[in-house]
């Protein structure tokens, strides 16, 4: 996923994305601790994908709120 991606969606997809996104994280934790996650690197990518929504959905409220 990357932010060019991203920036297409709409605020109330980017938000669905994000509540996906976290339990996916969640579930990668969880089995990380249980001694059952054979992909380390996707807990990593998870995380910057989190980070990346985040960052989209600040920059399209602040192109909202300079525009009133």
């Amino acid at each position: 996923m990357n932010a060019k991606e991203l920036r297409e969606k709409t605020p109330d997809q980017l938000r669905e994305e994000l509540v996906n996104l976290k339990k996916e994280s969640f579930n990668l934790r969880f089995q990380q601790a249980t001694g059952q996650l054979e992909n380390t690197a996707g807990i990593k990518a998870a995380r910057r994908n989190v980070a990346r929504i985040k960052t989209i959905l600040n920059e399209k409220a602040a192109a909202a709120a300079s525009e009133e």
